[in-house]
């Protein structure tokens, strides 16, 4: 069985849609190829209306859904000419996050597939979380189902982006897990200079690690609660962001470096990882690869770009593939929910 599809990703920290056209292939396991893949930076209007979309009533909200679905439609189809793709079974869109609080029974990603549909006449597949949260689970992370059917080779797959997140083998049974913020909170402290990210975490290199911040941000209670578990901007606006008033953003930057370093080696070192594939893009932040080494003697596998940048989207077009053939796309161990389940609606 050899299936086509497009994964539209769109990630906490707003640096823009990626898209990725793959080819998957099932004999004995599912392998992949990726034939295309890109970022599309958001221009400056629809940052703002995604950045702000959490401020929005229900009836400017809707709106919203709407229109984004279309622009993600049009987007789409200015990729498949780009590239004069052809054979296209599906799209797998993610859609941009704007609430997540499993606890209430809720998730939203705006971008209506049926928009997309509408635009690109091609089948959509969306809303990938809701069903697992109202099934009593965290509705993420998703991507651990990718991790065990394309990643295998390695003891744990790591992403590092607006959050970090982890999936691993435990007692032969695949868990996954927010580890701790990343750049939605990295990207923010780096506006006070102009910058849109940390290159290379030069910035943070030049401040000092204020051990009292050090303290409470280790201190926080997401940090001992077991997993699965999940986070979202809610918490950072509430648990963070107070912590860092009145302080050096160049020391709070070094501080929340090392942070991340610590709590994503305690992860490593606690499970007795030895190789572990690193993802998204703060592994090009060389400074945390750096600090996070120092702290373990696990292998950090960093692949090629395509993998790097590109690694989520993929997993997306592939869940939308184990959705068309109703195939298992969202494991419990991982998210919390009841049982495994072939999550995603239709268009």
């Amino acid at each position: 069985m050899i299936l086509h599809a497009i994964g539209l990703m769109s990630g906490t920290s707003l640096d823009g849609l990626d898209i990725c056209f793959a080819k998957f292939e099932k004999t004995n396991s599912w392998n992949f190829e990726i034939i295309k893949a890109e970022t599309i930076p958001y221009p400056k209007n629809w940052e703002e209306k995604l950045r702000n979309s959490i401020h929005l009533s229900a009836e400017e909200l809707l709106e919203l859904n709407a229109e984004y679905g279309f622009y993600l439609g049009e987007l789409t189809n200015d990729f498949i000419q780009r590239n004069q793709l052809e054979n296209i079974d599906l799209i797998a869109s993610h859609g941009h996050t704007v609430f997540h609080q499993p606890k209430k029974k809720f998730t939203l990603q705006i971008g209506d597939g049926r928009a997309i549909k509408i635009e690109t006449n091609l089948p959509v597949i969306y809303d990938f979380r809701s069903q697992d949260v109202l099934m009593g689970g965290n509705g993420a992370p998703l991507v651990p189902i990718g991790d065990e059917l394309l990643f295998s080779q390695y003891d744990a797959c790591l992403n590092l982006g607006g959050f970090s997140n982890i999936s691993l083998k435990s007692n032969g049974k695949r868990i996954a897990f927010d580890v701790a913020p990343v750049n939605i909170v990295l990207n923010k402290l780096v506006q006070k200079f102009n910058k849109s990210f940390d290159e290379n975490g030069d910035l943070a290199r030049t401040g000092k690690v204020d051990e009292a911040l050090l303290q409470k941000l280790n201190s926080l209670d997401f940090y001992k609660q077991s997993h699965p578990k999940s986070l979202g901007i809610e918490w950072c606006n509430e648990s963070i962001f107070p912590l860092f008033d009145k302080l050096e953003v160049i020391d709070v930057l070094a501080t929340f470096t090392e942070h991340i370093s610590q709590q994503i080696a305690n992860v490593i070192n606690e499970n007795n990882l030895s190789t572990i594939l690193f993802t998204g893009g703060g592994t090009y932040n060389t400074f945390i690869i750096e600090k996070i080494k120092a702290k373990t003697t696990a292998k950090i596998i960093i692949p090629e770009k395509k993998i790097i940048d590109y690694k989520e989207a993929l997993i997306f077009a592939f869940m939308g593939v184990l959705r068309l053939i109703n195939e298992t796309n969202v494991l419990s161990s991982a998210t919390g929910s009841t049982h495994n389940h072939s999550s995603g609606v239709i268009a």
